[in-house]
C-alpha cells in the first residue's frame, strides 16, 4: 500500500526479495520472484492465488473479513503512529488556514475513495461531532489517492484532505517538495495499522510461514536501509477483533446523524 515515493518502491522490493528467499528455504513453492505491481490492490485482495497483500483496514473490515486470513499488522515509527496503530493527518495549505477542524464548515474536502480507512472513515469520525448532523462540506472532490488528494489541496481544487500519517511521513522524509505548502491542522483518531493477508485458502502451515518470514524481516540486518526507509519497525498478531474499532467509528457517525461526507 506504500509505494511512493521511488525510493519506497525500491525498499518494498528489498523487502519482497528476503520474505521470497525466507519462504522458498521453508519449502513453500510458487512463491513469486517479484511482487506484482500491475494489479490494482482492489483486485489482488481476493485473488485466489494471493500469497502477501497488504490492504487498508476499512475494506478488511468491512468486506474481506471472512474471505481472506490476517496475517499481520505491522508497526511502523512515524508521528501519529503508537505501536500497531495509526491515524490520518488532514492537511490544509499553509496561507490562510483554518484555525481549526471545526472552522472547516463550508470548505471543499478532497478523499482517495470512499471506501478508504484514513481517507474517509477516520475523517467522518473526526468531523461527526462537528457536523450537528447536518452537511459540513461544500463539495466532496475523489482523487483516487492520497497524493492526489494533496495535489487536489495544494491547487486549490480543495480545502482539506485526511492523509494516512504513515504516507505522510514517507513524503516528509524522502520526498518533502510534495508537501510544499501543506501544514497539518489536526489528526483524527487512531486505529489499526493496514494488514498484511493472505487468500482464505492458505494452510495453517503457509499462514505460519508468512508470519516467521515477517519477523525473520524485522530483525534481518540486510534489511536495516528498507526499513529505515519504510519506517517498519515490527510485526504483530493481531486479533480481527482489534479492527471492529473502525466499524465503531462509522457506527458513531451514523448515529450522530452524519453517515456519509460531506
Amino acid at each position: 500500500m506504500y509505494v511512493a515515493p521511488s525510493v519506497v518502491v525500491e525498499a518494498q522490493r528489498d523487502l519482497w526479495a528476503y520474505l521470497r528467499d525466507h519462504l522458498r528455504s521453508a519449502g513453500l513453492t510458487g512463491v513469486p520472484e517479484a511482487p506484482d505491481e500491475q494489479t490494482a490492490h482492489h483486485d489482488a485482495w481476493l485473488h485466489p492465488r494471493l500469497l502477501l497483500a497488504q490492504t487498508c483496514g476499512f475494506p478488511f473490515v468491512k468486506r474481506l473479513r471472512g474471505r481472506v486470513r490476517l496475517v499481520a499488522t505491522p508497526v511502523y515509527e512515524a508521528p501519529g503512529c503508537e505501536g500497531p496503530t495509526m491515524c490520518s493527518v488532514i492537511v490544509v495549505r499553509e496561507e490562510n488556514s483554518p484555525p481549526s477542524l471545526a472552522a472547516c464548515a463550508g470548505l471543499a474536502v478532497a478523499i482517495n475513495e470512499t471506501g478508504s480507512n484514513s481517507g474517509y472513515n477516520l475523517l467522518r469520525a473526526a468531523v461527526a461531532p462537528h457536523a450537528g448532523g447536518k452537511p459540513f462540506y461544500s463539495s466532496v472532490v475523489e482523487t483516487g489517492g492520497h497524493l492526489a488528494s494533496m495535489a487536489a489541496v495544494s491547487a486549490g481544487k480543495a480545502d482539506l484532505a485526511a492523509i494516512d500519517c504513515i504516507t505522510y511521513d514517507l513524503l516528509r522524509r524522502h520526498a518533502p517538495e510534495r508537501l510544499a505548502g501543506l501544514s497539518i491542522l489536526e489528526r483524527t483518531p487512531s486505529g489499526p495499522n493496514l494488514p498484511f493477508i493472505t487468500r482464505l485458502t492458505a494452510s495453517d502451515e503457509e499462514l505460519a510461514a508468512l508470519r516467521s518470514a515477517l519477523k525473520a524481516a524485522v530483525a534481518a540486518p540486510e534489511l536495516d536501509e528498507a526499513r529505515a526507509i519504510l519506517g517498519l519497525t515490527d510485526v504483530v498478531m493481531l486479533d480481527e477483533s482489534a479492527y471492529d474499532v473502525l466499524l465503531h467509528y462509522e457506527r458513531a457517525a451514523i448515529d450522530a446523524g452524519y453517515p456519509d461526507l460531506p
